[in-house]
């Protein structure tokens, strides 16, 4: 059994020096990198279990170095490390996907100890997946929604999954469910009993999808050791899933229009014919006529692909989804987790119904587990959501400001750890202006701060 490894990402040469020392210390494998492209390449060939990512990189930043770790493999716990550790940034890199951020300079104990909480965290879920796929039942994904858009969509779809052959573009922002649509067309369909094969096409390296998508022949390119059959093969009489079609380079794009046009094919190095009976189903973020015009996207494929178009709105557009979406998720996690949560408080449901939701369901579904997981109560509060929900919704302000109690009344000590709250973002984090727009001494204020964990 191999060490637990973690990637130290930082351009100083002395940081990723100490740390390297520190961490072997503990008995953990470590990995360093001065860039985000020395960060990529080791993700890639050593994939490890945890990356500590600096911020501030010279070239590709830190958090374009997330984006793509999480593209690769969204089970590597990143923990952000930043000089310059402001809210809007640690809230983006939260959105990303990172476990965790960390101000500069830090202290080599309690990095140690945020490591140890988040590889923790990650076994848990490694095991809630492996139970999970021990008991994953056969069938389409559940669908769920009773918004106006929600009804269309579903509709469009039972028509769709009776439609054996033609050619599905699912569009719409990113964490909206598009695979979870194209799982639930495939499995409602008659090719329920084949594969359903996914890839992302911006996840895989231009110079491999062809490979990935066709196959090769032995001896075919350098290191082309064996044969092997690409996905449209694996997938014959199923379903093949092109997520992130937009990203697709142009000279792919014209062999996949091949491609669409009769279903057959050959692997890169052979000379066979292959044929398959496959359904193609795509699905991007992107503005496809826009790429279209920018002559980055190939007018011809977007019809072929578009036969049965398919828009997913986004969660802010579907508010009378969001409590049904977000109960689901505390009955599924509540489950997994072994938390006997109820429910929702009535400010936690105005909170979350007001939130705009820029991650979509994807961000719901992620903000709901993390609360199951850190939470001890048998309902959602407010203190269990995120300080972006918080800041960017107004339902608790009003009553703060008016001091008129809602009929089912507050918990002062909730109200007063708001208020305290508020008054930092305010002030971006400037205790003594925070204490005067609380009418507090700097002593007082600071006292709450260490009462309610803003102060350590």
């Amino acid at each position: 059994m191999r060490k637990t490894r973690i990637l130290v990402v930082d351009d100083e040469h002395l940081i990723r020096w100490s740390l390297e020392q520190n961490l072997k210390k503990q008995g953990y494998d470590v990995l360093t990198a001065g860039s985000g492209e020395d960060a990529l390449k080791l993700v890639r060939e050593e994939q490890p279990d945890l990356v500590l990512l600096d911020i501030q990189l010279p070239g590709m930043s830190g958090l374009e170095v997330l984006e793509k770790i999480k593209e690769f493999d969204e089970e590597i716990i990143v923990i952000m490390v930043t000089a310059h550790g402001g809210l809007e940034t640690a809230v983006n890199a939260m959105r990303l996907g990172a476990y965790d951020y960390i101000n500069k300079p830090f202290n080599l104990d309690e990095m140690g100890l945020v490591i140890r909480k988040a590889l923790e965290t990650c076994d848990l879920r490694r095991e809630v997946a492996r139970l999970r796929s021990e008991h994953k039942k056969s069938g389409p994904p559940q669908m769920i929604g009773v918004s106006k858009h929600m009804k269309s969509v579903l509709d469009m779809m039972d028509k769709v999954a009776k439609s054996e052959a033609a050619t599905v573009l699912i569009q719409g922002e990113s964490g909206t469910g598009k695979e979870l649509v194209a799982k639930w067309i495939h499995y409602e369909s008659n090719r329920a009993d084949k594969p359903f094969v996914a890839i992302n096409c911006a996840a895989v390296p231009a110079t491999l999808l062809e490979s990935e998508l066709f196959g090769h022949e032995k001896g075919a390119f350098t290191d082309a050791k064996a044969t092997k059959k690409g996905l449209f093969e694996l997938a014959d009489g199923g379903t093949v899933f092109l997520d992130e079609i937009g990203d697709m380079e142009m000279g792919m794009q014209a062999k996949l229009l091949r491609f669409l046009e009769d279903r057959t094919f050959r692997r890169i190095g052979g000379s066979k014919v292959i044929t398959v009976d496959v359904r193609i189903i795509s699905a991007t973020n992107k503005d496809l006529i826009k790429a279209i015009d920018e002559k980055i996207f190939r007018n011809d494929l977007y019809y072929r692909l578009q036969v049965i178009p398919i828009y997913l709105p986004p969660l802010r557009d579907r508010r009378e989804d969001i409590l049904l979406l977000a109960n689901h998720f505390i009955d599924a996690y509540g489950r997994e987790f072994n938390k006997r949560v109820k429910g929702i408080s009535s400010m936690a449901e105005k909170l979350l119904v007001e939130y705009n939701w820029p991650g979509n369901i994807r961000e719901l579904k992620n903000v709901i587990e993390r609360a199951i997981i850190l939470g001890n109560e048998d309902m959602l509060l407010i203190e269990h959501l995120p300080l972006e929900i918080l800041a960017k919704t107004s339902s608790i302000a009003a009553p703060m400001v008016t001091f008129k109690l809602p009929p089912e009344g507050v918990d002062i000590e909730e109200v007063e750890k708001e208020l305290i709250r508020q008054a930092l973002e305010i002030t971006e984090w400037n205790q003594s202006k925070a204490a005067k727009k609380l009418n507090l001494g700097i002593d007082a204020f600071r006292y709450r701060m260490k009462k309610f964990g803003f102060l350590k």
